[in-house]
């Protein structure tokens, strides 16, 4: 990834969203030839100079304080996961070294299994899903099923048929993910792995290159999801999302059900249906 090129789009992309008004600057009766704030509307409110901002979105203004960082994200308006992404694009580039396969330690399976009565699963870099109960394989996917290299979320919602039909809402659920992508790319400009899978996204999703450009970063911590499963209908959770302690790398997805809800009794019927058959 041309960290100086994602740096430039993606500040140009922030400062095209915000009008003078949304920024509190007064009208100087000009006509404006962008969409949102100008270069140097955005320097002053930051309280740097014009041509300091100028080179900073060119990328060529080295690596600014933490101090400025934080002025950018307040002129900018960034969410948390924005200014996450602005950091790191800023960051001196690390040197490269081969990424170890992750993997989930014994304690997290287990959490998984004794998590029986809710969908759960674990993502990694690239939103890879490094593991999954069994609920999960029935509402979402069977991951396990999968090949290795196949076992992705992105890959799942935006190349898998069956995803369009599962997905409620699925293209919110789909761009959010592709966010999610671009919030581990500012952060792994030289994961190959990653590369490649934006590539395969870009060359086989119709929608893709279009999310992917609107330089949207995201990380997920909460929300509603909303399946149909072809046995037990539909399906609603409130998810949330936590990093284990000793990777920050990893994710652990739990979908929570109301109890005595609709959703509730859905999963115990999916639960007795799908449980694994005891040996004679």
């Amino acid at each position: 990834m041309d960290r100086s090129r994602e740096l430039a789009d993606f500040l140009r992309s922030r400062r095209a969203r915000i009008t003078p008004d949304q920024a509190g600057l007064p009208a100087d009766g000009r006509g404006r030839r962008v969409s949102g704030l100008r270069r140097g509307e955005v320097a002053r409110l930051a309280g740097v100079s014009t041509e300091y901002y100028t080179r900073l979105e060119q990328g060529r203004a080295g690596h600014p304080s933490p101090e400025v960082v934080e002025a950018l994200a307040r002129a900018l308006q960034l969410d948390p996961a924005e200014r996450e992404h602005l950091t790191d694009l800023l960051a001196r580039p690390a040197r490269h070294a081969p990424v170890s396969p992750q993997q989930v330690r014994p304690g997290l399976h287990l959490m998984l299994q004794t998590l029986h009565d809710v969908p759960a699963f674990i993502l990694g870099r690239r939103t890879d899903v490094l593991a999954a109960n069994r609920l999960a394989r029935e509402v979402l996917t069977d991951f396990e099923a999968l090949a290795v290299p196949q076992r992705n979320l992105a890959r799942y919602y935006l190349l898998d048929p069956e995803a369009r039909i599962r997905t409620g809402d699925w293209e919110r659920v789909a761009a959010e993910t592709v966010a999610m992508l671009r919030l581990e790319a500012g952060r792994h400009p030289q994961d190959r792995r990653l590369a490649d899978l934006v590539g395969e996204l870009t060359l086989r999703s119709p929608e893709f290159s279009s999310w992917w450009n609107d330089h949207r970063v995201l990380r997920r911590t909460h929300g509603t999801k909303h399946y149909r499963h072809p046995l037990v209908g539909e399906l609603h959770f409130h998810y949330e999302s936590f990093q284990p302690p000793g990777d920050p790398d990893q994710t652990l997805c739990v979908y929570n059900v109301e109890p005595g809800s609709p959703t509730a009794q859905a999963l115990r019927l999916l639960s007795s249906w799908v449980a694994p058959t005891a040996a004679p």
